[in-house]
């Protein structure tokens, strides 16, 4: 009976990397989760026990620690795209890789004396993403924001909604809207202003929940 093996891949999941820029007086302090995935030839491994051509997940994680140390991150899309071109470029086998990185935002902590140079609080549950995927020649890049806790006190209502024999809820036209945000977006190209659009984004979502009625 032939066996067939299907689309599959590996990777290192969740790679913690807390990076400290101490270049200037004011240090910046970087908070990161990378998980890498590698798609190719990889059936020997699977079918014979062959891992030669099997970059080991350990190497992948210390790949990250290297890139950071010598490159620093920049901004996470930029980072994700040099590991995952990287990863192709090095292994022939390798015919895509796949980084996901989750970036949680540290502030400096505000004294009697001005802003601390080196205390930091780390910010509440929001966190930027970026999804970057390399097949050899070809890349692009997902961005996004999770864990955006938003309120408004009024300008939600809710009504005109469907009703059965269980339904009880008053319809009401002034209300109180929260929800936790998670958004993506896909960018059209690859060199580009990550940091700037990532900012201008954000703005507007927020101004658009404050201003519009829902």
């Amino acid at each position: 009976m032939a066996v067939v093996l299907g689309e599959n891949q590996y990777g290192k999941a969740e790679v913690r990397l807390v990076h400290i820029d101490r270049s200037t007086r004011a240090h910046r302090l970087r908070d990161i989760s990378v998980s890498s995935a590698l798609r190719g030839d990889f059936t020997s491994a699977h079918l014979d026990g062959d891992n030669s051509h099997v970059l080991p997940t350990d190497t992948q994680k210390n790949t990250v620690y290297a890139f950071a140390r010598d490159g620093g991150i920049g901004e996470i899309e930029e980072f994700g795209l040099r590991l995952a071109r990287h990863f192709v470029a090095s292994n022939v086998w390798t015919t895509s890789a796949r980084m996901e990185i989750v970036e949680h935002g540290w502030q400096r902590i505000s004294t009697t004396g001005g802003t601390a140079d080196h205390a930091f609080s780390r910010a509440a549950g929001e966190y930027r993403t970026a999804v970057v995927t390399v097949d050899r020649d070809r890349a692009h890049v997902i961005a996004g924001i999770g864990g955006l806790l938003l309120l408004k006190s009024t300008g939600s209502e809710f009504r005109g909604f469907a009703r059965d024999k269980y339904t009880t809820l008053v319809e009401t036209d002034d209300r109180v809207l929260a929800t936790e945000l998670t958004v993506r977006w896909r960018y059209a190209a690859t060199d580009i202003e990550y940091g700037s659009l990532f900012a201008s984004i954000r703005e507007i979502l927020l101004r658009t929940f404050a201003d519009v009625h829902s």
